[in-house]
């Protein structure tokens, strides 16, 4: 894909959870990724942030509304399908690394790719470059315990590239950080956005980690109020 080309799309999301107290997380959000960017979502605590950046990486579905990913529909798709477009096309940081803690970093990259069914030797090789471009060449046989908390961030975004995806999400990944490591990892994911082809979307509390987006798309009570 060119820079600058969509590909990612909300159209008229709404995610309600029902029960004694219905809840409205989303309220017809319409939005696009594109190519190039580097995109964050800002917004009050429990304004429906992290419940958007789950259906658009198709960890949730909506309740009502379309999540086009690469011009593909996704909302009919089975759970298969979608598991399967998650681990071509998508990536994820969180707040917590979310690393196994009996494998070591370079375990805990090669998973994705195994499980795409890479050839182990081609899998190694990408697993050990991309923690070297992370700058974590000497600890690829650490296990997490081993490593600071910025390095087991760096880990979780080398194991989220690993298969090459197009678009990058990530929710809070600065949240647990040290002022010194959290710039480390801004720096990261704003290089990854404007690699060709891929755009990294943050959820992100830091008002001057958002400062430094391409572009702030801001949610209130689960609705878009500026893009």
């Amino acid at each position: 894909m060119a820079a600058g080309d969509v590909l990612l799309s909300g159209e008229h999301i709404r995610r309600v959870l029902t029960g004694d107290v219905p809840a409205t997380l989303v309220d017809d959000a319409n939005l696009e990724i594109r190519t190039g960017e580097f995109v964050a979502i800002i917004g009050p605590s429990g304004s429906g942030k992290s419940s958007l950046l789950y259906i658009l990486g198709l960890l949730d579905r909506p309740t009502s509304g379309e999540v086009m990913l690469l011009g593909q529909a996704t909302s009919a798709l089975n759970d298969d399908a979608r598991t399967a477009l998650r681990l071509k096309h998508l990536g994820f940081v969180f707040q917590a690394h979310f690393l196994l803690p009996e494998f070591t970093a370079l375990e805990n990259v090669l998973l994705p790719m195994q499980r795409a069914g890479m050839p182990d030797t081609e899998a190694r090789a990408r697993a050990s470059s991309l923690l070297t471009d992370l700058g974590l060449k000497d600890k690829q046989n650490n296990l997490p315990r081993q490593l600071s908390g910025g390095q087991s961030q760096r880990v979780a975004i080398a194991r989220a590239l690993a298969n090459k995806p197009s678009l990058l999400l990530a929710d809070e990944p600065t949240g647990n950080l040290d002022t010194h490591s959290s710039a480390a990892v801004q720096d990261i994911l704003r290089g990854l956005a404007h690699e060709a082809g891929r755009a990294v979307v943050v959820v992100t509390h830091d008002a001057a980690f958002a400062k430094s987006a391409d572009r702030v798309i801001k949610i209130v009570d689960g609705r878009i109020v500026a893009t």
